[in-house]
């Protein structure tokens, strides 16, 4: 019975395949292939009209065609991945390694500044920084053409789209999205000088205010179309239109001296803890740092802005610099203190990623060790020695370990640049002027950084007043200022 009705169900289907099987085009006749004579000698039918031409697909973009074409999509899933890497570093990466090394008091308010400059400089950077950093405008500042993100076109139809010449092969979209991830963690970093003793509203402030006033100037100079420092301010003809160039694959001036000399005029001003102690959990330092490392993958690498030989070489130097600053570190402390210890080699690992940032698509392997070693002996001194001699409570080393670590790796982006891997050669090839510009834009970095910044944290002291009372600084400003606290 089952078997009748199956058959009866696919009589139907069998009879319409065998129709078109014996009567369509794909299985001619006998007398298709032999036909008649009278049908052989007719005249042949017309021929059907000709298809309307298809238009053109969209040309790929490059440096030369920036204007309805289509990009890599290769380049651009490497280059979302790399915005996620990033972010990542930010959150949970920074929050996490300066979250273990303050007081269990405090750990709250650490973590919350690390998330809330991400969610506001987000909001600062899609209205204002992006436009005014990475926007043809003049050698000091961009223009406006991308405020609140407009001008930003694409045609879903076709896949055409009008990518910004920093980054040909993305759609700018995905471009303006890794530098928003560089954007926010800069300031974040900043928050490991002041931690522990900061206002939570007066944070706010400055920190809006240093994105807009000293984040975006610095980015437009550095990496900017027409950037008076700029490696990328090239004419039609690849001729050099800055003042001086600076090679900065990464953020060594832009991200790191940036944010370790605002880090310290913060100290300064807001002067020294009442109390200290140890970091209140290791572990999530431990946890913060391996973020980190594992997200800057994404920041130096993804810095090439597409997937090729330069992404390769960049992501090589990071992983050696890192290692080999982090044993460095750890030996140095040895020696100096009789034990290695957890934040000690985190915090190795941490210059090392620092110091190779500029000069990572730049270098070779030879070059990353040196640089590895050069930051491991001089960020540790930095956040010890340094510190001590001078007197400012740069609580979580932001300083000593960026500010110093990316001039050191600024500048010995100047020593060890290969042009075989970059374009750009560096003093042991001969370039002594690449030497000097490099000094020169630390230089530069430094003095507009801390001007511009000790004039923001005087305006906010002035208007809502910069540090915590006694009585919240000593009682901890995660039950004060948040009405939480960490069990």
């Amino acid at each position: 019975m089952k078997l009748t009705r199956l058959f009866s169900g696919l009589a139907p289907a069998l009879a319409i395949a065998a129709f078109i099987g014996f009567s369509g085009p794909t299985a001619p006749t006998f007398a298709q292939e032999n036909p008649p004579a009278a049908t052989q000698a007719a005249p042949a039918a017309a021929a059907p009209a000709a298809a309307p031409a298809q238009p053109a697909p969209p040309p790929a973009c490059s440096a030369t065609v920036l204007e309805k074409c289509t990009g890599n999509s290769g380049d651009t899933a490497w280059m979302l991945t790399s915005v996620a890497l990033v972010l990542m570093m930010t959150i949970p990466g920074l929050g996490l390694f300066y979250g273990g090394m303050v007081r269990k008091k405090n750990v709250g308010d650490t973590v919350m500044t690390s998330f809330a400059v991400t969610a506001l400089v987000t909001v600062v950077y899609a209205i204002l920084t992006y436009s005014l950093a990475f926007t043809g405008g003049g050698p000091f500042i961009g223009g406006l053409s991308r405020l609140f993100l407009q001008g930003i076109h694409y045609d879903l139809g076709s896949g055409a789209n009008s990518p910004n010449g920093l980054a040909p092969t993305i759609p700018e979209t995905v471009y303006m999205m890794f530098q928003m991830t560089f954007a926010i963690i800069t300031p974040a970093l900043i928050a490991g000088s002041f931690a522990e003793r900061m206002k939570f509203s007066a944070m706010l402030w400055f920190i809006g205010l240093w994105a807009i006033l000293v984040y975006a100037p610095v980015a437009h100079w550095v990496w900017g179309p027409d950037g008076f420092m700029s490696a990328a301010n090239v004419d039609s003809k690849g001729n050099f239109q800055g003042w001086f160039q600076v090679l900065d694959f990464a953020g060594g001036t832009v991200v790191h001296i940036d944010a370790g000399v605002a880090g310290l005029m913060a100290a300064i001003m807001l002067g020294k803890r009442k109390d200290t102690g140890p970091g209140h959990n290791m572990v999530l330092t431990f946890i913060g740092a391996s973020l980190l490392w594992v997200g800057w993958f994404g920041f130096n690498a993804g810095s090439a802005t597409s997937a090729g030989l330069q992404a390769g070489m960049a992501m090589t130097v990071t992983q050696i610099a890192t290692a080999v600053a982090a044993l460095t570190w750890m030996f140095v402390e040895w020696a100096y203190r009789g034990k290695p210890t957890v934040i000690g080699i985190a915090s190795g690992a941490v210059a090392g990623l620092v110091a190779i940032t500029p000069a990572s698509g730049f270098v070779g392997p030879i070059g990353s060790m040196v640089i590895g070693v050069a930051c491991g002996v001089g960020c540790y001194f930095g956040a010890t020695s340094l510190k001590a001699a001078l007197g400012y409570d740069d609580a979580l080393d932001a300083f000593g370990v960026h500010a110093v670590g990316g001039a050191i790796g600024a500048i010995l982006t100047g020593v060890f640049a290969v042009n075989e891997f970059s374009g750009h050669s560096g003093l042991l090839e001969g370039d002594v002027k690449q030497f000097i510009n490099q000094f020169f834009g630390v230089a530069v970095v430094v003095v507009y950084d801390a001007i511009v910044t000790l004039i923001i944290l005087k305006v906010v002291d002035v208007a809502i007043g910069l540090r915590v009372s006694e009585d919240v600084e000593r009682d901890g400003l995660d039950l004060a200022l948040h009405g939480e606290v960490v069990h």
